[in-house]
């Protein structure tokens, strides 16, 4: 029989099946990152966790434009800040607006005064700044949604998802995102950690008729890397110190990961972050490693034999908010795909001697009711002589 001129009709076929294919990847994607990523509801660092809004003065956040401040006046930063995290769309991001740029200086403002800009950064992990300075006259914040603004700290015994707080502590957040620009963080590192011993109990509640410490149920550790200049960090957002709390010491760099709750700290340090629940495990390796007991200020302390060095990363993931990667990426590897999955059907439905479905490769050839030839000569997958499959008859009646 004389070889069949093939149309385009199958491939168009294949195409649409590896297309929809993709998007259902892309969807199962963005399902498990939000479910994965997202930070424990259970934690509450504090009952006034809707109402932190802070900025930085003298600074100016550019982005496209959500709300144009001139038809969009409030009397103070905390109502800007407010209008723009009312935007977000439920508990898990995105938020349609994630920066707000408010002018709240009346001589300094002019007609201005009071305008508040609603914007969205191209990339939240990289906001687009204007200018910063004693000649700005605008106070500029971020706020994220809960599934938003999680970084990665990489550790030699496993990864660290901390979720970041630039509506409460703007100022350590732009600090954070200077490390991100970093390639390993050099100089980052834990040195001195603590288990819970026999105080606090897997939950991070303090045991009663227990003390306090030591152990003191941390890890401790520095943010200041080669290349990146520090300055003091004045006190932002000071909360209630919890299983999980990121935390300064003092202004910095010095730094804590608390293993459990210490609210016999009260409000003394800046809280600009904590640990994703389902990574505590990781802290808690890290803080049974071996140490050495030493004393510091009267205070006895153990100390890692070995610090623990850690660098800060993004989150590779889908971007929720723009469908159009998946797309661009579907139409990257869709080429593959297609070879991938000839070669799957010859293997499915290929006999020795014998080749496959003719209507997904011009080089196959009708042979009669026992399957598929190969014109090429090349054998196809398989070990036993069977008539032709159900499937080859529909492969067959769409390619007649």
């Amino acid at each position: 029989m004389g070889r069949r001129q093939i149309g385009s009709q199958p491939t168009r076929r294949v195409s649409l099946i590896i297309l929809l294919t993709g998007l259902v990847i892309c969807s199962l994607a963005y399902m498990f990152f939000s479910v994965t990523l997202r930070p424990n509801e259970d934690i509450k660092f504090s009952e006034t966790d809707g109402e932190c809004c802070r900025g930085i003065e003298s600074f100016e956040l550019w982005g496209s434009v959500v709300k144009w401040g001139s038809d969009f006046k409030f009397n103070t930063s905390v109502e800007c800040c407010n209008a723009c995290k009312a935007m977000c769309n439920g508990k898990d991001g995105p938020c349609l607006c994630d920066s707000w740029v408010f002018c709240g200086n009346s001589e300094r403002c002019g007609e201005k005064f009071g305008e508040c800009w609603l914007k969205k950064q191209k990339d939240p992990l990289a906001p687009d700044w204007q200018e910063a300075g004693d000649n700005t006259i605008w106070t500029s914040g971020l706020c994220f949604g809960k599934g938003e603004g999680i970084v990665k700290m990489e550790t030699k015994y496993g990864t660290l998802h901390i979720k970041l707080l630039p509506e409460c502590t703007p100022r350590s957040f732009m600090y954070i995102l200077e490390l991100l620009t970093t390639r390993h963080c050099v100089g980052c590192q834990f040195y001195r950690a603590e288990g819970r011993g026999q105080s606090w109990d897997t939950k991070g509640n303090h045991l009663n008729l227990a003390s306090f410490g030591p152990p003191f149920a941390l890890i401790q550790g520095t943010l200041e890397a080669e290349g990146v200049a520090f300055k003091k960090i004045p006190l932002e957002e000071c909360r209630v110190i919890q299983r999980g709390s990121v935390a300064w010491i003092g202004s910095g760099p010095e730094f804590f990961i608390s293993l459990a709750n210490h609210q016999e700290w009260k409000t003394t340090y800046t809280v600009f972050g904590y640990v994703l629940s389902e990574d505590m495990e990781i802290a808690e390796k890290i803080g049974n490693l071996p140490t050495l007991p030493d004393v510091w200020n009267n205070i006895n302390v153990s100390v890692l034999v070995k610090p623990v060095s850690f660098s800060f990363r993004r989150i590779n993931k889908p971007n929720k908010q723009n469908p159009e990667n998946c797309l661009k990426w579907l139409r990257s590897t869709l080429p593959k795909w297609r070879s991938w999955i000839r070669t799957l059907l010859v293997q499915f439905n290929g006999y020795p001697d014998e080749g496959t479905n003719q209507g997904f490769n011009p080089e196959f050839e009708h042979n009669g009711d026992e399957g598929l030839r190969i014109l090429s000569g090349f054998y196809a997958y398989g070990g036993t002589r069977v008539s032709r499959s159900e499937i080859e008859e529909s492969i067959l009646t769409i390619n007649r």
